[in-house]
């Protein structure tokens, strides 16, 4: 959110609290839950939509990736022009473009028009959430308790937002139809946009409202870019022309974006957010976590519903003890964290989640979900717990009170564009490990190179999440009273 976002942290001061407070917290906590619920209603409902619409399998990661891309990639953006023209302005433009987007997505009849509103739900989600955010933020500034329960419920929101999100989306497809995960935030954002044009207060940052547009076009397009090429290698291999020269263009587009942004006077991203070691490794091992963890959810729920042949619903079920454990393990690393630092939880948390993804690549034909499937589940969801907060609370770790925003925002970020770029990436390689395996053991074992072409995924998965452990072990260094949380649930700070 740029560096005006210090303005966020200090407002005008009252003697009174906003007699409203709670209703906003009630807003901005249902406009949180839909930003984080549409990113994973649609895994159960893929399948549904994927025949609905005939989606190849080299482009069906596209609903997921358009969405995470679009928001990842436009978060930092939004949150700067939130701060300048208006907070609550841009939270309620966000929530109807929502509710736009998403009708558009439930009355798509092709591929091509569901990819578009799926974009757009990602766009206007990146102006709604870093609002949302900041209105929270600005409403409970006064007092420590009040603000601890607020970021508290905000929290629980978002940590269970993808479980909910999966078992949504099984009740709508199986009850209703794929098209109502995402004709369902119609009602409920345009509800939320009436009650934020009655309740919350206007604010914005004094001052130039200068943005960085070079820095958005070279980092969304280098993005998409590299996606595209990920994608095309599954049709036309990856020493394709078409392959490569998207793959080139990213990178080069890519390396541009870090040259423009070190010298621009209002950078997108500012160098020195991330160049300390423990934000840094913090942001690394954010991003990788995402591309290993978010194709998780769409590989289990292919392997649920075209395998085992379960219901939406019940597939939608079988995520939720995913939900349980990283509730559970999330309460024991906030204890944690304080106490003994971040690296021990971050590295063995995301050794879990990778060992557990590793354990999943046992999955067969006729496997059973209680031995095969439970196991390894709960096993990532305690890693992850664990990891998760000590992580979000390293990537703010003696940050400038400029650069707070920012540095908040570039978790949420690298996570979303972590998770495109795995999405992506795994998809093709779980395509072309099935392809090959068809026509090395002949037609009739088609489902079991469906099922290799998952346990593929899960491996390269698995890689990502030890990756991103063994960065945290080398970078992360940080000691426990670097880390601390005051009574407002914010990491300590340097002066």
């Amino acid at each position: 959110m740029g560096d005006a976002v210090d303005a966020v942290a200090v407002p005008a001061q009252t003697d009174e609290p906003d007699p409203r407070r709670w209703g906003i917290l009630a807003i901005v906590v249902m406009a949180q839950l839909m930003v984080v619920l549409d990113a994973s209603i649609v895994t159960i409902a893929l399948p549904s939509a994927q025949k609905a619409l005939h989606i190849s399998v080299a482009n069906r990661q596209w609903v997921i990736t358009a969405y995470t891309l679009a928001f990842g990639g436009l978060l930092l953006l939004g949150g700067r022009i939130a701060d300048f023209r208006g907070r609550k302005r841009v939270f309620i433009l966000g929530l109807i473009g929502f509710a736009g987007a998403s009708a558009l997505g439930g009355l798509a009849t092709d591929q091509a028009m569901l990819f578009a509103a799926r974009a757009l739900q990602g766009g206007f989600a990146a102006l709604m959430a870093p609002a949302a955010l900041s209105i929270l933020t600005i409403t409970f500034a006064d007092n420590p308790a009040e603000r601890a329960k607020a970021f508290g419920a905000y929290g629980a929101v978002s940590g269970a937002g993808g479980a909910i999100g999966v078992l949504a989306g099984g009740i709508l497809t199986q009850y209703a139809s794929w098209r109502w995960c995402l004709l369902v935030n119609v009602p409920i954002a345009l509800v939320t946009a009436f009650a934020a044009f009655r309740v919350v207060k206007e604010s914005r940052t004094p001052g130039t409202t200068r943005y960085d547009i070079p820095g958005v076009l070279l980092s969304t397009i280098g993005l998409v870019s590299l996606v595209y090429g990920f994608t095309k290698a599954e049709t036309e291999g990856w020493g394709s022309s078409t392959t490569l020269t998207l793959l080139c263009l990213a990178g080069i587009l890519l390396v541009a974006f870090v040259f423009v942004e070190s010298r621009s006077s209002h950078p997108l991203l500012p160098p020195r957010v991330v160049r300390d070691r423990n934000r840094g490794g913090a942001f690394l091992a954010s991003l990788l976590t995402g591309a290993g963890l978010f194709a998780m959810f769409v590989f289990l729920s292919y392997y649920f519903q075209s395998v085992l042949h379960y219901s939406a619903l019940k597939a939608g079920i079988a995520f939720l003890p995913f939900a349980g454990g990283v509730v559970v393990a999330a309460a024991a690393s906030t204890v944690l964290v304080p106490k003994i630092g971040p690296r021990m939880p971050m590295t063995i948390g995301l050794l879990l989640g990778a060992l557990g993804l590793l354990w999943l690549t046992q999955i067969g034909v006729h496997t059973s979900y209680w031995t095969h499937v439970l196991p390894p589940e709960l096993l990532m969801s305690l890693g992850l717990g664990l990891a998760f907060p000590a992580l979000s609370s390293t990537a703010l770790i003696r940050v400038r009170e400029e650069d707070s925003g920012v540095a908040s925002a570039l978790v949420n970020t690298t996570q979303q564009v972590g998770g495109s770029l795995g999405t992506a990436l795994l998809n093709t390689l779980a395509a072309t490990a099935t392809a090959n395996y068809i026509v090395a053991h002949g037609p009739a074992f088609a489902r079991a190179g469906v099922v290799h072409g998952f346990a593929v995924a899960f491996a390269c998965g698995a890689g990502m999440l030890a990756l991103a452990a063994i960065v945290s072990a080398v970078f992360v260094n940080a000691r426990p009273r670097d880390v601390w949380l005051d009574g407002a649930g914010a990491p300590a700070k340097d002066a």
